[in-house]
């Protein structure tokens, strides 16, 4: 039988019954747990609704967002100092980062805190000289030199300089090895082939973990409470204990957090995208070219002529 005398096919669309019986599952699971937290009483969205723009809060926000963006920075240069120490040829300063990152990523941050918090009782005095001789240039009180601010933002950017560090070093072993050598046939200077060439392929895989790293370090600042800072879970801590209204402040913490991770995300995806922007023009250039290739008509070949030779 020919294709023309065929009767027409009937095009069924594929059916999911498993996938639909999973979706309206989900939704179920969904209205049930709405229905319990919003109309629970005791959840007492009154005062949840009253203390969340509380100029308290929001001061303790202030001080969580300061101690995130402080501690990124300086975790970021000190990160990318031990990234690349691990990656160089020498012996030396791979074995001192390689220990300041077993060191730091083995203890726990409350650890470091009250220890940096005690600094002053483990070391009195801090002097400037040569170990393990008498000569000295000058020494302070160590007394008044670590606050509750500063305490936190070292303790913070110890502990995350460790995990940055590892997380730059895997970008940069990421990138092909040939990518290194084409920038070293550049004869261009060592830091300039790093910044300009290696470290905007090696970006690509620094920053979905890089930003994971950020928003760990937001929710981390609860661990300073330990050094009673005014930040945001030692404030709601302060206004429960005094209240007793336990749940209600502990969603308006939990509330917040989840409000600055939110837009830490939104930045990550917009820093991919910018960073994309590159990739895809080469894309698009690319296919420009394949389509002016395609319209160019191409020319017969010659045809050879024998003549005959008298």
């Amino acid at each position: 039988m020919s294709l023309s005398s065929s009767s027409p096919i009937n095009v069924v669309p594929a059916r999911y019954p498993l996938r639909t019986a999973g979706a309206v599952l989900a939704l179920f699971v969904l209205a049930v747990v709405v229905q319990s937290v919003a109309f629970n009483p005791r959840w007492e969205w009154g005062v949840f609704a009253r203390w969340f723009f509380d100029p308290v809060i929001v001061a303790g926000v202030g001080q969580t967002l300061l101690l995130t963006l402080v501690s990124t920075l300086l975790s970021l240069v000190i990160g990318g100092a031990l990234a690349l120490s691990r990656l160089s040829s020498s012996w030396l300063l791979n074995a001192l980062s390689w220990s300041y990152i077993w060191l730091f990523r083995s203890l726990p941050l409350i650890v470091v805190l009250i220890v940096l918090y005690n600094f002053s009782y483990l070391y009195d005095r801090l002097s400037v000289g040569i170990p393990f001789t008498a000569l000295s240039w000058g020494s302070f009180d160590t007394i008044n030199v670590l606050d509750q601010f500063s305490t936190a933002v070292i303790g913070l950017t110890l502990v995350q300089s460790a995990y940055t560090a590892e997380i730059i070093r895997g970008g940069f072993l990421g990138v092909d090895h040939g990518q290194y050598e084409a920038a070293a046939a550049l004869g261009l200077p060592a830091w300039w082939r790093t910044l300009r060439i290696i470290l905007p392929q090696a970006l690509r895989t620094i920053l979905p973990a890089g930003f994971n790293e950020i928003i760990s370090l937001a929710k981390g600042t609860a661990m300073v409470y330990v050094l009673a800072m005014p930040e945001l879970f030692y404030t709601i801590q302060m206004i429960y204990n005094r209240t007793q209204q336990v749940i209600p402040l502990l969603m308006v913490g939990a509330v917040w957090y989840l409000a600055i991770t939110s837009v830490l995300s939104l930045l990550q995806y917009s820093v991919e995208r910018w960073l994309a922007r590159s990739e895809r023009r080469s894309a698009i250039s690319q296919l420009k070219v394949q389509q002016v290739a395609q319209r160019q008509p191409v020319s017969p070949a010659t045809e050879v002529i024998h003549a005959p030779i008298a």
